[in-house]
């Protein structure tokens, strides 16, 4: 990502996702300042330039050749289609999915959504990182389902644990921005 193009994103992120005051996070940490991923994936600026930033890790192939994107709905859902759209002239047969919290009660029942196949080779797409919990219940559902994993991209990485996490599985963390990035020190234990 260009350094102007990351400056602008981390910019908006400061202005529109990044809350202060006592928050509890999804890993269930408490913590003095929230990310709020939609209000920059749900934003046509703030997508696009996710978008070009996930889609110019993928080109750079730092985790292989990739067919898929995808991730836990609902964080990853903005995403997912920010990166196909941005990958429809250089990369026309990328394909996304979408990795359900629980199967559908109806029809197949299943867990993932979209033209995932097996024996794909896939990247898990989030907004936020912390511990990295919920990408690795939806690494976990992926594989399952037969395809492979070969790393992760988030927006921002708070780095508080999930890049070891992903690391000790065996998959990679590629990140637009940190906390550091909005002046932020993780705290001192990493948790």
């Amino acid at each position: 990502m260009a350094d102007e193009t990351n400056a602008r994103l981390i910019e908006l992120l400061d202005q529109r996702a990044l809350k202060r005051g006592d928050f509890t996070l999804a890993s269930g940490k408490k913590s003095s300042y929230y990310l709020d991923g939609k209000q920059i994936t749900l934003h046509a600026e703030g997508l696009r330039l996710v978008a070009e930033g996930m889609l110019a890790i993928l080109d750079s192939e730092v985790f292989g050749p990739v067919d898929a994107v995808g991730g836990m709905s609902l964080g990853a859902d903005p995403i997912v289609g920010g990166v196909l759209a941005a990958a429809a002239e250089s990369r026309p047969d990328l394909v996304g999915f979408l990795v359900r919290k629980q199967p559908k009660d109806h029809g197949t029942q299943k867990y993932i959504e979209g033209p995932l196949g097996a024996g794909h080779r896939c990247v898990i797409v989030e907004d936020v990182v912390t511990t990295g919990g919920s990408s690795l219940q939806a690494i976990e559902r992926v594989e399952a389902f037969g395809a492979t994993v070969v790393g992760v991209i988030t927006i921002v990485d708070r780095l508080q644990g999930g890049a070891a996490a992903f690391e000790s599985a065996g998959y990679p963390l590629r990140s637009l921005a940190t906390i550091r990035d909005f002046g932020i020190e993780p705290p001192s234990d990493g948790k």
